[in-house]
């Protein structure tokens, strides 16, 4: 019965740690770029995108499907940050839990 509590007490804490986590992680900010910084994303924690900046050089008629493409590289790039931040977030929470390999957070 002992475990049991201790057991209950680790997973109550655990659950604060998590929930401190995804506050944390909604305040991170993750900018990509594309086009050598023509065209940078900027999103939050929550993959929402909060900023997007285009250098007006790039505003030519002709090359509109050229910063479709750069806008999208640009918002993949911020993404693929923002994801590396978070599972490392993550890897630094659960060290030393047996986590099974493959496991996704449910955040």
């Amino acid at each position: 019965m002992k475990d049991l509590m201790g057991l209950m007490g680790k997973a109550k804490e655990m659950q604060a740690k998590f929930q401190t986590m995804q506050e944390e992680i909604a305040l991170i900010e993750a900018a990509g770029q594309a086009g050598g910084g023509l065209v940078t994303v900027t999103l939050s924690g929550k993959g929402e995108m909060k900023s997007l900046k285009i250098d007006p050089s790039l505003f030519k008629e002709d090359d509109v499907e050229v910063l479709e493409d750069l806008i999208l590289a640009a918002h993949n790039d911020a993404k693929g940050k923002l994801e590396a931040t978070m599972q490392q977030k993550t890897q630094e929470l659960t060290a030393g839990l047996p986590i099974p390999p493959g496991f996704k957070m449910p955040f």
